[in-house]
């Protein structure tokens, strides 16, 4: 498996990963990651592959959002989304992509990395619930246990605060669990 920078040939595959990995949810994913894309700098953020045997299979992605702390905004990164395709995911895939992006994100000296997901997944590269650690999180929508944070070398003890999320989440509505009717259920992308 190679890991590498997405690149504007991948757009179509990544977006098809994030269709078929999301299910229901995969549009409103898929059509974040598109608007994401766009915000992305070579100094801001980070959009990653991987590739097996040619293909690529994988993608993650951070992007710059801000904390709103006691001295100053502080820019942060926020995981999200990550998608393995269905036929390689439980290979190794996703760890390889995070450690990749959050090793990048470290050089860079960004100092947070905040994500909504599975405690349980997150945990193993060493993100911990926000709430517990001075932060807040930007909806009350979101679950306490899914709001996690991950300080790298760059952060100092002052940066706590509310997370603002960029304004992509918000307008693609990809922000907490929605309640979609009692039919639907809720929307975690």
């Amino acid at each position: 498996m190679d890991l590498r920078e997405e690149l504007p040939g991948d757009t179509a595959t990544v977006r098809d990963i994030h269709l078929r990995a999301f299910g229901d949810h995969g549009l409103v994913v898929a059509d974040l990651v598109d608007t994401l894309r766009n915000t992305i700098t070579s100094d801001d953020g980070l959009s990653l592959v991987a590739e097996d045997a040619g293909s690529v299979v994988g993608h993650v992605m951070f992007t710059r959002s801000l904390l709103d702390a006691p001295r100053r905004l502080v820019e942060v990164q926020v995981l999200s989304p990550l998608a393995v395709a269905p036929e390689h995911q439980k290979r190794g895939v996703g760890t390889a992509l995070v450690r990749a992006g959050l090793k990048i994100l470290a050089e860079r000296a960004a100092p947070l990395v905040f994500l909504e997901g599975d405690q349980g997944y997150y945990s193993r590269f060493g993100f911990m619930p926000g709430g517990g650690q001075g932060f807040r999180k930007p909806s009350l929508r979101i679950p306490d246990a899914a709001f996690q944070v991950l300080a790298l070398p760059g952060h100092q003890p002052w940066m706590t605060g509310t997370l603002v999320y960029a304004e992509p989440f918000w307008r693609h509505d990809a922000v907490g669990l929605r309640d979609h009717g009692a039919n639907e259920g809720p929307l975690l992308p």
